[in-house]
C-alpha cells in the first residue's frame, strides 16, 4: 500500500511539472506573438509617416515662393475686380450682374489688404494685370448671352486656379504672413467658386431645356 501511495505521489509531482512546463511553452509563445505583432505595428506607422514626409516635401517644392505668390495673387485680383466691373455693366442675366458686383468688393477688400502684407516685407506688387489682361481685352469685345457665357466660364477656371494655390499658401508658404493673408481669403474664395459653379450650372439647365423645348415644336 505504501509503494501505491509513493508511485501515486510520484505521478502527482511528474504531472504537476508537465503542467508547469506546458504553461512556460504558452507563454513564451504568446510573447513571442505580441512581440512579432508590435514590431509589424511599428514598421507599418514607420512607412505611414515615411510616406506622409515625402507627400509634404512634394507639396511644399510645388508651392510658389511667397513673392511669386504675391504677385499672382496681385494680378489675378486686379482682373477679378475689372472683369467684375464689366460684368456688373454689361452682362444680361442679373445672377452674373451680381457677381460681378461681389467680385469688385470682396477682391478690392482682399488686393487692400495684400498691399498691406507686401509693404511690410517692401515687396513691389506689379500693377499691370499680366497674363489677365487679354481675356479682359476679349471680355469688352462681348455683349449679350456670349458675354455672360464667357465671363462665367473664365469665372469658374480662374477661381480653381485661385482656390488650389491658396490652399497650397495656406498650407506651406514659408512666409507667415503670406500664409496667414493665404488662408484667411481662401474661404471667400472657395465662396466664390461654389457661386458662379452655382450660375453656369443653372445656364447649362436652362440650355438643355431650351433645346429640348425646340426639338419638341
Amino acid at each position: 500500500m505504501r509503494n501505491v501511495t509513493f508511485l501515486t505521489m510520484i505521478l502527482l509531482l511528474i504531472f504537476a511539472g508537465l503542467s508547469a512546463c506546458g504553461g512556460g511553452v504558452a507563454n513564451t509563445a504568446s510573447n513571442a506573438g505580441n512581440t512579432v505583432s508590435n514590431a509589424a505595428s511599428s514598421a507599418v506607422n514607420t512607412i505611414g509617416n515615411a510616406a506622409n514626409s515625402v507627400a509634404n516635401s512634394v507639396s511644399s517644392a510645388t508651392t510658389a515662393s511667397p513673392e511669386s505668390f504675391m504677385k499672382d495673387a496681385a494680378q489675378g485680383g486686379m482682373a477679378e475686380v475689372e472683369m467684375g466691373k464689366l460684368a456688373a455693366q454689361k452682362a444680361t442675366d442679373p445672377e452674373v450682374k451680381k457677381f460681378g458686383q461681389m467680385m469688385v468688393t470682396d477682391h478690392t477688400a482682399a488686393n487692400n489688404e495684400l498691399k498691406g502684407v507686401a509693404g511690410k516685407k517692401n515687396f513691389a506688387l506689379p500693377a499691370d494685370l499680366g497674363s489677365h489682361q487679354s481675356d479682359l481685352d476679349k471680355l469688352k469685345g462681348l455683349s449679350g448671352a456670349d458675354f455672360d457665357k464667357e465671363y462665367v466660364e473664365m469665372m469658374v477656371s480662374d477661381h480653381e486656379t485661385d482656390v488650389s494655390l491658396f490652399e497650397k499658401q495656406s498650407e506651406y508658404s514659408t512666409d507667415p504672413d503670406v500664409k496667414a493673408f493665404a488662408a484667411k481669403t481662401l474661404p471667400t474664395l472657395k465662396k466664390h467658386l461654389d457661386a458662379i459653379k452655382a450660375i453656369q450650372a443653372k445656364k447649362s439647365g436652362a440650355g438643355s431645356n431650351s433645346s429640348t423645348s425646340a426639338n419638341k415644336k
